[in-house]
């Protein structure tokens, strides 16, 4: 378990009832934010979605979603609650699936990032992610491009399963 500020941040699949919380976070994260019936079709329909919750002081504190795809995991939503940012929350929520992923054998893990988010793109880096690809014109609201992540898994824990350097 790790801690913000003393206060520890637990982690726990995402249930129907976490989903005020978690739109009030997606408004707050993106231009064109996941509807209630998108998080709702991930949790209740999507055979391979996954998605957890991070709580930090009795609040929910930031998510994230993905698939999981034979070997492979798509990370599909990553957000911390603004309040709660630059306190590791998302480097735990990522951290976490790594862990389980390559204990699992999953092999690789994909993502999709706008170019102009440094901050998410130095938190990817920082677990081995490497820009592999772009998609033009991805993001419909502002035709921004993104930029494909990929990270590679081994057996062991490594360098990549790591943060590089301490997080701020």
């Amino acid at each position: 378990m790790e801690r913000v500020n003393e206060e520890p941040i637990t982690l726990e699949p995402m249930t129907l009832d976490d989903l005020d919380d978690v739109l009030v976070i997606e408004r707050a994260s993106f231009q064109t934010p996941w509807s209630r019936g998108a998080f709702r079709y991930e949790l209740t329909q999507n055979r391979v979605a996954r998605c957890s919750v991070a709580r930090t002081g009795g609040r929910l504190a930031g998510y994230l979603c993905l698939w999981e795809i034979g070997h492979e995991i798509h990370v599909t939503n990553l957000a911390t609650h603004p309040d709660l940012r630059r306190r590791g929350i998302a480097r735990v929520l990522l951290g976490a699936v790594l862990q389980d992923a390559r204990a699992r054998g999953v092999g690789l893990v994909f993502l999709e990032v706008r170019p102009t988010n440094t901050e998410a793109l130095h938190l990817y880096e920082r677990f081995g992610f490497r820009v592999i690809g772009r998609r033009k014109g991805y993001y419909f609201d502002t035709g921004e491009d993104a930029l494909v992540m990929e990270a590679r898994l081994g057996a062991e824990p490594s360098e990549s399963a790591t943060p590089r350097r301490p997080v701020a």
